[in-house]
């Protein structure tokens, strides 16, 4: 049985978690794009010390 098979929370594709470039949601996200799509933000960013502004802010500031 494959247990590296995940399905990506945001996209719907089916992905090898072990192959994933997102470095701290592999077995979440396909990819740190959908994990920032979903999320916002990646982690790695997060825990990088850059700014991140919730969702409705950034929604604002888009407009």
């Amino acid at each position: 049985m494959t247990n590296h098979i995940r399905t990506c929370l945001h996209c719907g594709l089916r992905y090898d978690w072990r192959r994933s470039p997102s470095g701290s949601l592999k077995m979440t996200y396909c990819g740190s794009l959908c994990e920032r799509a979903d999320m916002g933000f990646t982690i790695e960013a997060l825990l990088s010390g850059q700014r991140v502004l919730p969702r409705e802010w950034r929604d604002l500031l888009a407009a």
